[in-house]
């Protein structure tokens, strides 16, 4: 099913115009809309809530830039601090006070990262701290999780989720066997699996990387005793263990899912939410470990625009919005259950099969009968209702992740007006 009811005939102009020239007509795979099928839709302007496409059609935002946007579209603050600091100039590859006075403040809701090291995306910031675990250990193989996307690197496009599940290729073309072979990839949730593969591989294992609650496969659920098993393995095998929070950090809680869950990893990674949405990463963790990178250690790593100072402006904007108002952090966790309750009670008095699962600020709506705990289960989803559904959402203003395997989120800014609007839909659609 495709969207029929609504104009968006600028937005299809566009994308037939971007083929031309884009590889797929996008620069991300997801956006391509091929999970749901039709054209995607092209936006021109983002304000609190929601997003305004190329046609005028008015939209309540829940993919908030894939996450990041805490407070929504253009919050006055991050717009501010990026026009001033623009003012001062848009890069100097040269330090700059921010990237320090940055890093303190992310210190503050993480104390884990004794040091930091900010770079560009999420994606240097994982494969800088799977190269940093292979230096401090000298071991070669990783083990990650069934679903688990941790960025394009190589190493890690092994049973990916994200847009490698929306595709139907979890395994890249282009990856060389000898690479792949090093990476142990294992069902999360699965304790037994987790201790077989510590006990075939732990020796030689140089870090554990995970989705403290997995976003990219749609929302999953860490069960406590297997994050704690975890940690107790990796600290019995001398492995380190990495957090992927570039999409749980500020999301699940102001200090992530670590804070959330009581574990401490040894390496943390952000994305762009510590940019207040702008193109942004960062590693961190214990001090003795961070010591190796470049220029202190033998671990090379090097950006050109890593800290850029406008990045770093909208960043501090963000991250000091968040520790003088908890308050607007627990509206959106309580926005969040009150959406899922009314959409599985709406699911409930029709006799329709959904999961709906959620953390923090996170959640999927999941169009099966059944719990979602690991990828398997994932896999039992329809994603054919789910493609009715999601243009049945869109057509009434809805929108929602273009794929049944990503995550969606709530912000501090949307409204009761917003929730009425989308249960609405949702009974609509369903």
């Amino acid at each position: 099913m495709t969207s029929t009811t609504v104009n968006r005939g600028r937005s299809s102009q566009l994308f037939q115009e971007a083929k031309k020239v884009l590889v797929g007509g996008v620069n991300s795979p997801v956006r391509a809309f091929k999970a749901v099928g039709g054209d995607p839709v092209f936006f021109k302007r983002g304000e609190g809530s929601h997003l305004y496409d190329e046609d005028g059609n008015e939209y309540v935002d829940y993919l908030m830039s894939w996450g990041p946007l805490l407070f929504g579209h253009s919050p006055k603050e991050v717009v501010a601090a990026i026009s001033a600091a623009a003012k001062e100039g848009t890069s100097f590859g040269a330090p700059t006070a921010r990237e320090a006075e940055l890093a303190k403040l992310v210190q503050e809701f993480l104390p884990s990262c004794e040091l930091i090291r900010l770079v560009n995306s999420g994606v240097e910031a994982t494969t800088s701290a799977i190269r940093l675990a292979r230096g401090a250990t000298g071991r070669r193989k990783i083990m990650k999780f069934n679903g688990c996307y941790h960025g394009h690197s190589d190493s890690l496009l092994v049973k990916a989720g994200s847009g490698g599940l929306t595709l139907g290729i979890p395994d890249s073309k282009g990856i060389i066997n000898e690479l792949a072979s090093q990476t142990i990839s294992v069902e999360f949730n699965d304790l037994q699996e987790l201790e077989q593969a510590f006990n075939t591989f732990g020796t030689d294992l140089a870090a554990v990387i995970i989705e403290p609650v997995v976003g990219n496969m749609g929302v999953v659920v860490p069960k406590l005793e297997f994050l704690k098993s975890l940690e107790h393995l990796c600290r019995k095998h001398g492995t380190l263990l990495i957090f992927d929070e570039v999409m749980t950090g500020f999301r699940v809680h102001p200090g992530g899912a670590q804070a959330l869950y009581g574990i401490k990893p040894d390496l943390t990674c952000f994305g762009k939410v510590i940019g207040g949405g702008l193109p942004c990463g960062a590693y961190g963790g214990r001090r003795d470990l961070m010591e190796l990178i470049a220029p202190m250690g033998p671990v090379y790593q090097a950006g050109t625009l890593s800290g850029n100072p406008v990045v770093t402006a909208a960043g501090m904007a963000m991250l000091t919005r968040l520790k003088k108002n908890p308050h607007e952090f627990k509206k959106a966790v309580d926005y969040t259950e009150q959406l899922a309750k009314g959409v599985e009670q709406i699911a409930q008095e029709k006799n329709y099969p959904l999961t709906v699962n959620r953390v923090g600020t996170m959640f999927t709506i999941f169009h099966n009968a059944g719990p979602v705990n690991n990828l398997k289960e994932v896999m039992h989803s329809d994603v054919n209702k789910f493609k009715a559904f999601y243009h049945a959402m869109l057509d009434q203003g809805i929108y929602f992740a273009p794929s049944q395997y990503e995550a969606n989120f709530t912000s501090a800014v949307h409204t009761e007006a917003d929730l009425q609007k989308t249960l609405a839909a949702v009974k609509k659609a369903l």
